[in-house]
C-alpha cells in the first residue's frame, strides 16, 4: 500500500513544481494526443489548493481551459485533414462504414453529444475528432466542451481539495464522481430523446 503513497506524494510534488502552467500542459495533452487521465492532474493541484499553495478557483479554470485547447487542437486537425482522407486510412483496419455513420450522426447531434461526451472516460479524448469532421462551428464546439470540461474539472478539484492525498478516499470518491457523471449522463441522454422525438413530431 505504501506505494500508491509514495505514487500520490510523487504526482503533488510534481503538480506542485510545475505550478500553474503544468496543469494547463497536462490537461491539453489529456484533452488531445495523450490519453493522460485527468484524475492524476486535477486532484493533486486540489490538494495543494488546500494547503495554500494554489488557488482552487485559479486551477479549476487552469485545467478547463487545457482542456479546451487540447480539445481544439483534435478538432482543427481533423477539420483540416477532412473525411475523405480520414476514410482513406479507416479502410485499411475496416473502419470507414463506422466513421461515415458516426459523422452522419454528428452532424445531427453534435451539441449534446460533444458535452456528453465530456463527461465520459475515454470518448473525452476522443470526442473532438468527429466533431472536426463533420464540421461543427467552432463557437458551439467550444462552448460545450467547455462546460462539460468544467464540471469534470471542478470534480476533481474539489474531490483533491477536500479529501487530500489519501490514496484509498481518493479512488472511492473519484470512482463515486465517475459513476455521478455516467449516470448524469444517462438522464441527459433519456432527456433529449424525448424531446427529440417530441420535436421530429
Amino acid at each position: 500500500m505504501s506505494y500508491l503513497v509514495d505514487f500520490a506524494n510523487f504526482l503533488v510534488n510534481a503538480i506542485g513544481a510545475s505550478g500553474y502552467i503544468g496543469i494547463f500542459l497536462l490537461m491539453f495533452l489529456e484533452s488531445s494526443i495523450v490519453p493522460l487521465p485527468g484524475e492524476f492532474v486535477i486532484p493533486p493541484a486540489g490538494y495543494l489548493a488546500a494547503t495554500g499553495k494554489m488557488n482552487l478557483w485559479i486551477v479549476i479554470i487552469d485545467g478547463t481551459l487545457g482542456s479546451l485547447f487540447g480539445a481544439l487542437f483534435n478538432y482543427y486537425i481533423s477539420k483540416t485533414l477532412g473525411l475523405k482522407f480520414v476514410l482513406k486510412f479507416g479502410r485499411i483496419f475496416r473502419l470507414d462504414h463506422a466513421l461515415k455513420k458516426t459523422v452522419i450522426f454528428f452532424e445531427k447531434h453534435g451539441a449534446i453529444s460533444v458535452f456528453i461526451g465530456r463527461l465520459l472516460p475515454t470518448i473525452r479524448h476522443l470526442i473532438s475528432i468527429p466533431a472536426g469532421l463533420s464540421k461543427m462551428r467552432v463557437f458551439a464546439f467550444s462552448l460545450f466542451t467547455t462546460a462539460g470540461a468544467l464540471i469534470y474539472t471542478a470534480g476533481l478539484a474539489f474531490i483533491g481539495y477536500f479529501v487530500g492525498k489519501n490514496p484509498d478516499l481518493l479512488k472511492y470518491y473519484m470512482h463515486r464522481f465517475s459513476l455521478g457523471l455516467l449516470i448524469f449522463a444517462l438522464v441527459l441522454i433519456a432527456g433529449y430523446i424525448i424531446y427529440r422525438r417530441k420535436y421530429d413530431k
